[in-house]
């Protein structure tokens, strides 16, 4: 059962990879693999159980300790198992459901063209390190998908030639993600690891804020020789519909403070839990209330008709809700195999063919995550290794710090390999075949770099 258990997981993978080539959205097959594992690993949970201490142990001593066997099993599987993990999932979906919405509502009332709209320079080059600097920058405040959105957008106002923007689109790729990796909110992986505890952003930030700039700043040094003369013509801005409706009500001041409201919630956040101790999900879910309660005060005072006012509810129904359920499918799949055992297997077999080398280990984890998605890599690395009390495993320990780094930043050496890289190739059409040619080698060459220096700093 377990070997079918990894097959179907296997294809599962194929099959999110493959998202366009099958036309079969990744949330689709994540949570079909979701179902499927779970009831595999119920049919199987007798057996696997049977030789489980930590299942002995939780029943000895109980009232309920003379239950028949099998309902034992039922019962943990359904009531032990199965909470703890949708309660370590759901923290990570509301975390993400609240700063979309954020993201989302400022940036429907016009919140990022306070710095889009400053970004006027003619020169190919300069404008490619702004604009990568930028981005670099944004995504470890907001998220790499959010801040390729932004920046793909704000692109689109500044460059005409579509294979010129092809260029500039791959280094957002790549800051995007260097950005994230870097910033315990930057990406969902680091979010994953901060909220578990594996890593803390008093240790997470200064151990990979250097390695994350230099994987970007290599390929940056090499782009910059593929672009020559100045820029022919800045197209003229052009406003979405729903920006139209709500910005010929509100004011510039109002906008900033929504601007500022918004990103502010979002740095408050690891603020919000070194103070509290409290999960970063309430801390962004406050920050959230903060900026509906400005919202709906504002446009009590503004004489706007009810067809025009964008509040949370409306920001709410805009998030895209099929990612946050493929998170929810492919999260709770890797529990499946953590709770068939099939990872502490995986786990055992790496730590045998590296000898527990965690650099070597973690590389190979980067690579693979720009083959499949890191969401999945990372979660399965968290469930086949504990956090340990002392030493390279420990909390804010060289393994799940390097873990955050390559899981983030190895995505870029292909464009189906992070979420940045997939909304590009969809906003942008960008082909796989030039991004392979002319940006995953210098995405490669900073990947490998940074790495080296996270290496040496250890």
């Amino acid at each position: 059962m377990l070997g079918i258990m990894i097959v179907l997981f296997l294809l599962g993978y194929l099959a999110i990879a493959l998202e366009h080539q099958i036309s079969v959205n990744k949330a689709a097959t994540a949570l079909i693999l979701c179902g499927l594992l779970w009831t595999l690993y119920m049919l199987e949970s007798p057996s696997i159980l049977s030789n489980s201490a930590e299942f002995s142990a939780f029943w000895a001593g109980t009232s309920d300790e003379v239950m028949p066997f099998h309902e034992k099993v039922v019962s943990y599987v359904t009531g032990v198992q199965i909470i703890e993990h949708i309660g370590d999932v759901a923290e990570v979906l509301f975390f993400l459901m609240g700063a979309m919405t954020i993201v989302e509502l400022v940036d429907i009332h016009g919140g990022f063209s306070i710095i889009t709209n400053r970004i006027r320079l003619h020169n190919k080059r300069k404008l490619l390190w702004v604009i990568v600097l930028i981005t670099f920058f944004m995504s470890a405040i907001l998220d790499n998908l959010t801040t390729t959105i932004v920046m793909l957008m704000m692109l689109r106002k500044l460059i005409r030639d579509q294979k010129e923007r092809w260029i500039y689109a791959g280094l957002i790729i790549i800051a995007a993600n260097s950005g994230g990796a870097f910033s315990p909110i930057g990406d969902v992986t680091t979010i994953m690891l901060w909220v578990k505890g594996n890593v803390s952003a008093g240790a997470i930030i200064p151990s990979l804020i250097l390695p994350s700039v230099v994987s970007v700043l290599i390929p940056l040094l090499l782009a910059s020789r593929m672009l020559h003369d100045d820029i022919e013509e800045v197209l003229p801005e052009v406003e979405n519909k729903n920006q139209r409706s709500v910005m010929a009500y509100v004011s510039s001041k109002e906008q900033k403070t929504i601007f500022f409201l918004g990103v502010g919630s979002l740095i408050f956040v690891p603020i919000f839990k070194s103070l509290t101790h409290l999960p970063p999900f309430l801390g962004v879910l406050l920050g959230l209330s903060v900026l509906w309660f400005y919202t709906e005060i504002m446009y009590q005072k503004m004489d706007i008709p009810a067809g025009s006012r964008v509040t949370i509810p409306y920001a709410l129904s805009r998030i895209d809700m099929s990612t946050i359920l493929f998170f929810l499918g492919v999260l709770m799949a890797v529990a499946a195999l953590q709770c068939a055992g099939v990872l502490t297997m995986l786990s055992n077999s790496l730590d045998t063919l590296f000898n527990k080398d965690i650099y070597a280990i973690n590389i190979v984890i980067g690579c693979l995550s720009a083959i499949v998605d890191n969401v999945p890599l990372v979660a399965g690395t968290m469930g086949m290794y504990e956090v340990e009390s002392a030493g390279l495993f420990a909390a804010d320990g060289a393994f799940w710090l390097m873990l955050a780094y390559c899981a983030g930043v190895g995505g870029s050496m292909l464009i189906v390999g992070s979420a940045a890289g997939v909304v590009a190739m969809g906003l942008e059409k960008i082909t796989f075949g030039w991004y392979l040619k002319h940006i995953s080698w210098m995405a490669l060459l900073g990947y490998f770099a940074g790495a080296l220096v996270f290496v040496l700093m250890h």
